[in-house]
């Protein structure tokens, strides 16, 4: 009897750690956005961003992108593409899709400088990000921070 109750009050203990976070992600509907940081250099992990941010842009939310460090290379006009299955797209030509779709994008502005690089060198769409309103932005209201 003991030893019954002691594993119908765990088992209460699990469900309730189990139903809390869905209960959490029931509000999540009042999101405004996403703000999207992007620092590695694995493919498969860049288009997973591009996926998840493209998604979110259906669903009605807002995302702004920064890409820094190896993510930054996404940015950059002549930068070595992988594309991946099951979509045949590499991870800046889904980039170049959000940017299309009004996404606002942006490099580090420790990326241009570190790479030897410039404003020219990068993708139609793609600014150097200011560190005061990326500061802002980041706590805004609503908008939940994803980095890959």
């Amino acid at each position: 009897m003991i030893g019954s109750m002691k594993y119908g009050t765990m088992l209460l203990a699990m469900l309730m750690m189990v139903m809390m976070p869905l209960q959490s992600h029931a509000a999540d509907d009042d999101a405004k956005g996403l703000f999207v940081v992007v620092t590695t250099p694995d493919a498969q992990t860049q288009m997973m961003a591009m996926v998840l941010s493209t998604k979110t842009v259906e669903q009605g939310k807002s995302v702004r992108m920064l890409l820094c460090g190896p993510g930054g290379e996404l940015a950059l006009k002549d930068s070595k593409q992988t594309v991946l299955k099951p979509l045949d797209k590499s991870p800046q030509m889904l980039l170049k899709s959000l940017i299309k779709k009004g996404v606002a994008v942006e490099v580090c502005p420790l990326f241009l400088p570190n790479k030897g690089a410039s404003p020219d060198d990068l993708i139609e769409g793609v600014t150097v990000a200011r560190p005061p309103v990326v500061a802002e932005r980041l706590r805004e209201e609503g908008v939940k921070l994803f980095t890959f």
